[in-house]
């Protein structure tokens, strides 16, 4: 059973602020980590279905920088939505960087899109028939 996924972040309070109110998170804890210099979130879905997201600062991390897309070695998270064009839209208007406007890979299927969290991190967001 998979537990939990850790992205690191380089600004914690805006990466707590994206998952909880764009992306429908619930925190459920932070804390730090003095053994590294760090502080770690853990969030989830409100209703705990799914695996937690941990979202980990590292005080001392100088460089900060995502690869470009085809060097990256973590492709991305995915979330599922209700409503793909109401996501979008309010999306949008917090400017967030949408890499893949809404499409399907075939006829009839899931309406899938792609955007990045503040870091850069990929999310693929899944409307399921």
């Amino acid at each position: 059973m998979l537990i939990h996924t850790s992205i690191r972040t380089s600004n914690m309070d805006r990466s707590i602020n994206f998952y909880t109110k764009l992306m429908g998170l619930k925190l459920l804890s932070r804390h730090e980590i003095p053994q590294n210099n760090a502080e770690i979130a853990f969030l989830q879905d409100p209703e705990r279905k799914g695996a937690m997201l941990e979202l980990t600062f590292y005080r001392e991390q100088k460089s900060f920088v995502q690869p470009d897309y085809e060097d990256r070695i973590f492709d991305h998270i995915a979330f599922e939505v209700k409503d793909m064009t109401t996501t979008i839209l309010k999306l949008q208007n917090e400017k967030i960087t949408i890499t893949d406007e809404p499409f399907r890979l075939k006829p009839g299927g899931s309406l899938i899109a792609f955007i990045e969290d503040p870091d850069g991190t990929l999310i693929e967001l899944i409307e399921r028939k």
